[in-house]
Parts: C-alpha cells; structure tokens; sequence
C-alpha cells in the first residue's frame, strides 16, 4: 500500500461560541478514527449519521465511498448550513436531511442504509426520551431492512 492510502485530510468549520452542533465533539473523532480502520466496510454502504453536528464520522465515510446521509436538528438551520459549508469545502457529495427527534414523518425514516453513526447524540438530558424514541423507530426500521445481513456492525 501506498503513503497515500493511509492520509485523509477533512476541514471542518467550527464555532465554538454557538450551538452544540457547531464544534467537533471528542466521541466524532473516535467514530471517525474508526470509520477510517475500517474503511473497506463503509466503501460503497449506504451510511445515515444521526445528530451528525460538524459530520466528522460522515464526511470520513463519504471520502471512502460511502453514499452518506447527514441529519442534524431540523429547526436548527445554522447547523445545517454549516454541514452544507463542510460538505462542499470537502467535495463531499452527502445528502443532509434535518431530522426533529420523535417526529415519525422525517424523510430520514425513509432510508435504508447500511449503517447508522450517531456520536455524543445523547448531550441534553432533556431531550433524552425523544432521542430515544427516534433512535428506537430508526433502528426498527433498519434491522427490518438488514435482516439478512450479520450485526456485527452494530455497536
């Protein structure tokens, strides 16, 4: 293998002074560390990242071959516009989808991916039976969609 196959450059725009979703969280860089391990895994899946802020974890997939889905929270523009800013700022060709927790009507339920990232998805304790609702539906929907396929992806 050659020196190239083991560098990745991804630029990220932060604000720390803003929203949550508007800085990289330490749990992205180590679900986004480990997207690059395994990186034959994610070539050519169909990836959604759920709560996805700064899209770290999605953006190393996406550069790996990935057909990546970014969600973050609907109402929140700025965060999405600034997913949109980071796809674009590294030729990411990602989907970005606003999803509002325990709202059933998202386009997100829609999909059939292969795999769900979601790091430090679960900061604001106030939102924590929403978050668990939606993740439970999503996830319902996804083992109906990959019941032929082992679960030794998820973790």
């Amino acid at each position: 293998s050659s020196e190239r196959d083991h560098d990745l450059r991804v630029d990220i725009v932060e604000n720390i002074e803003e929203d949550y979703g508007m800085f990289v969280w330490p749990c992205s860089v180590i679900l986004a560390e480990y997207v690059w391990q395994q990186r034959p895994r994610f070539s050519r899946s169909r990836v959604v990242e759920l709560g996805a802020g700064t899209s770290l974890p999605g953006l190393v997939a996406a550069k790996v071959g990935a057909h990546v889905t970014l969600t973050d929270i609907a109402h929140n523009t700025e965060v999405l516009d600034n997913i949109q800013q980071i796809c674009s700022l590294n030729n990411a060709n990602c989907t970005v989808l606003g999803l509002t927790w325990g709202d059933w009507d998202e386009p997100v339920f829609d999909l059939h991916p292969d795999i769900i990232l979601g790091a430090d998805v679960l900061y604001d304790s106030a939102s924590k039976l929403l978050i668990y609702s939606s993740w439970l539906a999503f996830l319902s929907l996804w083992l109906r969609h990959v019941s032929n396929m082992p679960l030794h992806l998820f973790w």
